[in-house]
């Protein structure tokens, strides 16, 4: 359930009481004293923040010199509650021009009850965006004198819009004279296997990155070849789906911009972009990945001063593909004195710091590839018997663009306007890679389909496979 907060109290390092705000007439005035009590006085501040006492829950937080309480009579959410508490100060600093301690607050009581009442309503938190709640509180906080002039931001053309909270995240009157979107696919590849090369775990978590800088009030609605997607795509249509790989997304979180009821309805990513750069949605895939590499190792233990260290890696994508920065670590013990090597690319050296052989490949080619590394290892002999080496997993980095172990592409993105007026005639739309460096080789031309909006379009997207947890035991 949500947070239903009967009291919220604003205490300093004393336990003063500067503000407090009852919202239900559950709990008594005096609920502060127990806090007091039996928190603050008995030192007992750092152990827990949730506390219960006499039927009722306390919920603090250190935010400078500053504890901000919520006390709830009902099994209520208590991570929930830390978040508005959090966003509430977000609020607060916005006004007072980033500062938020004891001498703020004495500052601004007056600002604080008039926010207090319109963030939260009879214990259930409300709207905490200060872009739209500047918009109708347009009182000013006292700032400190040490704390940076706010920038000041130009109100939107419709503000009942605004406020009711239907695009909150983005504001009217935006107008580019070239309209943009930039697109990134970032997956990282988790994956723990055995030293007889079984799976013992292995799943993708990935996240679609954009950057938009596009006029006016833009709905855009973006197609992926999920399972699901396609199967509801075909019987809108009453035609079979098409042939090829789909894919079955676990644990999704998506941006607020995306409309949920019509993701549940078409299941298509349908959205109002915010202004600039924002993470869209996250994912997470556990069926049917691919692997871009595989890792053969073979460690010997030659006596007591010896080890033979030999490790082969196989490149399983494309062999127009290619993977950078790859790095491969093979652990030794401690008692190592030196390693000679012998690596088919790149360069091998013995990392004391780390224990372990340092392999690294500036750029492996695909397409089946085998490249080599071995290794003779001498260890420091001693008299006392040591103990037996637990041999920790080999890790292994690297970065492979315009590949994704999940198999996830993106069949289509349909860009169309709220309003359509002459501003938007002649403005061209480019689709391309959200990257520090543009590199035209890297991209890939995407099938798209497109709806006729006044926009003229130029597509193209890349994909990036990272390692996450990337680990072979020996």
């Amino acid at each position: 359930m949500p947070v239903a907060a009967s009291a919220i109290y604003f205490l300093n390092l004393r336990g003063d009481v500067l503000i407090n705000r009852l919202y239900r007439d559950d709990v008594g005035g005096n609920m502060v004293d127990a806090f007091r009590t039996h928190i603050m006085q008995t030192k007992d501040l750092g152990t827990c923040p949730v506390r219960q006492i006499g039927g009722c829950s306390f919920l603090y937080m250190r935010i400078s010199n500053v504890y901000i309480v919520t006390v709830v009579s009902s099994n209520a959410n208590a991570a929930c509650a830390f978040k508005f508490v959090v966003e509430a100060v977000a609020l607060f600093k916005s006004y007072f021009g980033g500062a938020f301690d004891e001498d703020a607050i004495r500052n601004n009581f007056v600002l604080i009850y008039e926010l207090l009442d319109e963030i939260m309503d009879f214990g259930y938190p409300q709207n905490l965006s200060p872009e739209i709640l500047k918009l109708y509180i347009t009182q000013e906080g006292v700032r400190s004198p040490f704390s940076t002039k706010a920038q000041d931001m130009r109100p939107p053309a419709n503000a009942t819009l605004q406020v009711t909270g239907a695009v909150g995240w983005r504001r009217e009157g935006l107008v580019y004279k070239k309209n943009e979107v930039f697109l990134d696919i970032v997956e990282s590849v988790n994956l723990l296997m055995s030293q007889k090369g079984n799976t013992l775990r292995c799943d993708v978590t990935g996240k679609i990155l954009m950057k938009c800088f596009l006029s006016g009030m833009p709905d855009l609605k973006l197609g992926l070849n999920d399972k699901i997607g396609l199967e509801k795509e075909a019987q809108a249509k009453a035609r079979p789906s098409r042939s090829g790989k789909t894919i079955e997304l676990d644990d999704v979180t998506f941006h607020q911009c995306v409309n949920l009821t019509r993701f549940n309805t078409e299941k298509t990513v349908s959205f109002v972009p915010p202004d600039g750069e924002f993470e869209l949605m996250k994912y997470r895939i556990t069926e049917g990945i691919n692997l871009p590499f595989r890792v053969l190792p073979s460690i010997k233990e030659l006596g007591r001063t010896r080890m033979e260290v030999n490790v082969k890696v196989k490149s399983l994508f494309g062999a127009k593909m290619f993977a950078l920065g790859v790095v491969v670590k093979v652990p030794v013990p401690k008692h190592t004195a030196k390693a000679n090597f012998q690596v088919t690319a790149g360069r091998a050296k013995y990392n004391a710091a780390l224990d372990a052989l340092v392999w690294k490949v500036r750029k492996f080619p695909g397409g089946q590839t085998e490249l080599t590394m071995s290794a003779e290892v001498e260890l420091i002999s001693t008299m006392v018997e040591k103990k037996p080496w637990t041999r920790p997993p080999i890790q292994m980095e690297f970065q492979v663009p315009m590949f994704t172990a999940s198999g996830l592409r993106v069949r289509f993105l349909k860009v169309s306007l709220y309003l359509t007026s002459l501003l938007f005639k002649g403005l061209t739309l480019q689709l391309v890679l959200y990257t520090f460096a543009v590199c035209k080789a890297n991209y890939r031309e995407m099938e798209q389909v497109w709806e006729k909006s006044g926009y003229s379009t130029v597509e193209w997207v890349r994909y990036i496979t990272r390692a996450g947890s990337y680990e072979i035991r020996c």
